[in-house]
C-alpha cells in the first residue's frame, strides 16, 4: 500500500499514513536556542512549554501512533549547555504522554543527545531511516544510505526554508513554507557512490542493484519548514544559496549539493496550504 504523506494543516508538521500506522514527522526543534541569545545579554525566558504545547496540538488534530524528529532536537551544535539539560529531557517527557512512541534522526546540532532522552526515545542513524516502504527520512546535513534511494520520497529538515516579501517601501515579511521538488534518483545515486569512493564500470541500475539490492527510485523531494518558529530560516527566493548562478557548494547539505533536487521549479506551499507558485516565479517578489 503506498503511503499517504499529508500536512497537518495549518502547523509545519506531516502526517504518514500507512495501512496500519499514522506517523507525525516534525523537524528542527532547536530547543535551548534561547541560550544563544542570553549570552548576548539578551533574556529570554525558556520556550519549551510553548512547543510542548504546539505539539500537543498537532498531535490532537493528526492522533499518531508514532513521532518522528527529523533532526537538530537542541541547539547546541557539538556540547550541551545547562539549559539544554533541563528542557530537552522535559520536552520528551511531556511528548511520551501524548503519543506513545518517539523516534530521532539526529541532525548536525545534536551532538551528545543520548544522554539528554529517555530510554524509550529510539535514536535512529544520521543517514536516514525508511518506515514505509516508499517515503525515507532524513535530516539533510548528512549523506544519505544508499537503500533510502529504493523509496520514491525522500523528506528532508536542516533548510529553515521561508519565503520573503517586499512590498514597494521596502518593507519585507518572511513566512514559513514547504518546498516540494522534482528529484533525480539517478543523478543522487550517482553522486553518493561517488563520495562513497564506488567506481562504477556498468549501468548505474546495476552496479546500484548488485550492492544495495534496490534500485534508486527517488523523485519527490519534500523540505520541512521548522516545527519551532522562533527560528531563522534561509529565504528560498531571494537568491544566494538558491539561485540558479551560484555554484552547487553554495547549497546547504549533500543532498542538494548533488543537483539532484530541481530546486528553480520547486513548489512553494505555505502552512495553511496555499500554493504560491514556483521558486523561479517567487524570486520576483523577494
Amino acid at each position: 500500500m503506498e503511503s499517504l504523506i499529508e500536512p497537518v494543516i495549518p502547523y509545519p508538521a506531516l502526517l504518514l499514513r500507512g495501512s496500519e500506522d499514522r506517523i507525525l514527522v516534525v523537524a528542527d526543534l532547536h530547543i535551548g536556542w534561547e541560550a544563544s541569545f542570553s549570552e548576548h545579554g539578551i533574556h529570554i525566558p525558556s520556550q519549551t512549554p510553548k512547543l510542548i504545547e504546539k505539539l500537543a496540538q498537532v498531535i490532537h488534530v493528526a492522533l499518531p501512533t508514532q513521532l518522528v524528529i527529523l533532526g537538530d532536537v537542541k541547539h547546541a551544535v557539538a556540547r550541551v549547555k545547562p539549559e539544554e539539560w533541563r528542557d530537552v529531557p522535559q520536552f520528551f517527557e511531556e511528548a511520551l504522554k501524548l503519543v506513545p512512541e518517539i523516534k530521532v534522526v539526529p541532525g548536525n546540532h545534536d551532538g551528545n543527545l543520548a544522554p539528554l532522552t529517555p530510554r524509550n526515545v529510539e535514536i535512529l542513524p544520521a543517514s536516514g531511516t525508511t518506515l514505509t516502504e516508499d517515503v525515507s527520512l532524513i535530516h539533510g546535513h548528512a549523506w544519505p544510505s544508499p537503500r533510502l534511494l529504493s523509496c520514491s520520497t525522500m523528506i528532508m529538515g536542516h533548510v529553515h526554508p521561508v519565503i520573503g516579501f517586499s512590498d514597494a517601501l521596502g518593507f519585507r515579511t518572511f513566512k514559513q513554507v514547504w518546498v516540494k521538488a522534482e528529484c533525480n534518483g539517478k543523478i543522487l545515486a550517482k553522486t553518493l557512490l561517488k563520495h562513497l569512493k564506488i567506481r562504477t564500470k556498468r549501468k548505474l541500475e546495476i552496479e546500484y542493484e548488485e550492492r544495495y539490492r534496490t534500485r534508486p527510485k527517488t523523485s519527490r523531494c519534500i523540505i520541512m519548514p521548522t516545527f519551532n518558529d522562533f527560528i531563522g530560516g534561509q529565504s528560498i527566493n531571494r537568491g544566494g544559496r538558491w539561485s540558479k548562478s551560484t555554484s552547487k557548494g553554495d547549497y546547504i547539505g549533500p543532498i542538494l549539493r548533488s543537483q539532484s533536487v530541481n530546486i528553480e521549479e520547486a513548489e512553494v506551499h505555505m502552512l495553511d496550504g496555499t500554493f504560491l507558485g514556483r521558486i523561479s516565479q517567487l524570486k520576483a517578489f523577494a
